[in-house]
């Protein structure tokens, strides 16, 4: 374990933004995270896994430090469920790939999503009709002041829509080092009814799909609608979908017929954040050597040499001008440091 000076982020966050740390390192144990963490003579700390739902906007005058904390173990079992554990600096889509290889399912829907397992709680991550939180079981998290490991149950991350306790109270405060799952062995529970993926399945002549057909499903979906972070700077979603009341929405329906909205209860519904993006005329709209994806409007783009500020104000103007037209207000899901 060494600590590295003026180390450039770029190969660490999807958005490929060029900023520096001051100082930089990286982990692959718990015991050498904790050591990290005690060095007293770097105060200022950043923790970065997949790097994919972060915009940097400005060099780190700090330590940045990289979990690669690896490992995945099956921690119980019956015939119907398996409850697994993974270490917070594998690959998201590398895990789900694991699960659905030895039978377990329960995130096929979540697959390609960029990032690692330790920070898919702190958004609860979703896609396609499924969240994380439908199958978390809990998280070990270590704190940043006393060092010490806490266990978080479902209920104490307190999990809303891409929004959890790590993005509230205990911001800034805790590293997830590692989280478990409870998945289905046998009768899967498939969702095949949000988005195209049930079209995808039928285009391909699969009338029984197995949890592999769905993730294929969704992986091809993907695919041919976002770009790839290694090809195209982005992090994917940009923006959360917003939930408004069904009264505000019967009004704009008037206005806009096509509209679309999804229930979210009696009371209120979620209206498609890339509908309202695309319909401001943003979709496809560049500024230089950034802009809006062509084929998704919900993502913003780094084309290559953007600056951090730039993504910032465009997502700006793209909120303010979705308030000016619509009445809604759009929150980023990325979080901007």
């Amino acid at each position: 374990m060494h600590i590295h000076q003026n180390i450039s982020l770029k190969p660490y966050n999807t958005f490929g933004i060029d900023v520096k740390a001051k100082h930089f390192v990286s982990v692959e144990s718990l015991n050498d995270l904790k050591s990290v963490l005690s060095l007293t003579e770097h105060p200022k700390k950043l923790i970065l896994g997949g790097g994919s739902n972060i915009l940097l906007t400005k060099d780190f005058d700090g330590l940045v430090i990289i979990n690669k904390i690896k490992g995945i173990e099956v921690i119980s079992e019956d015939e119907n469920f398996v409850f697994v554990k993974s270490n917070a600096g594998e690959n998201w889509h590398d895990f789900v790939l694991w699960c659905i290889h030895n039978n377990f399912g329960g995130i096929e829907n979540l697959s390609l999503i960029p990032g690692n397992v330790g920070t898919a709680p702190i958004q609860n991550i979703g896609a396609y009709g499924v969240e994380l939180k439908d199958v978390f079981e809990s998280c070990e998290a270590i704190s940043i002041d006393s060092k010490k490991l806490h266990k978080f149950t479902k209920s104490d991350c307190q999990f809303g829509y891409r929004n959890s306790i790590f993005k509230q109270h205990a911001k800034g405060k805790f590293i997830i080092t590692n989280v478990t799952f409870k998945l289905t062995k046998s009768n899967h529970k498939l969702n095949i009814n949000y988005g195209t993926i049930a079209s995808e399945l039928e285009n391909r002549g699969i009338n029984e799909p197995s949890i592999a057909d769905i993730s294929d499903a969704v992986i091809r979906i993907r695919n041919s609608k976002l770009p790839d972070p290694k090809e195209i700077g982005n992090s994917g979603s940009f923006f959360k979908n917003p939930v408004i009341p069904k009264k505000q929405f019967n009004a704009l329906s008037k206005n806009f017929k096509d509209i679309p909205s999804y229930p979210v209860s009696e009371e209120n519904v979620k209206v498609p954040a890339g509908w309202l993006i695309e319909k401001s005329g943003f979709k496809g709209k560049t500024f230089g050597n950034y802009g809006v994806h062509k084929k998704q409007a919900l993502v913003l783009v780094n084309y290559g040499g953007a600056c951090g500020s730039d993504i910032v104000n465009l997502s700006k103007l793209i909120q303010k001008t979705i308030k000016r037209l619509f009445g809604i207000t759009i929150e980023a899901e990325v979080n901007i440091i």
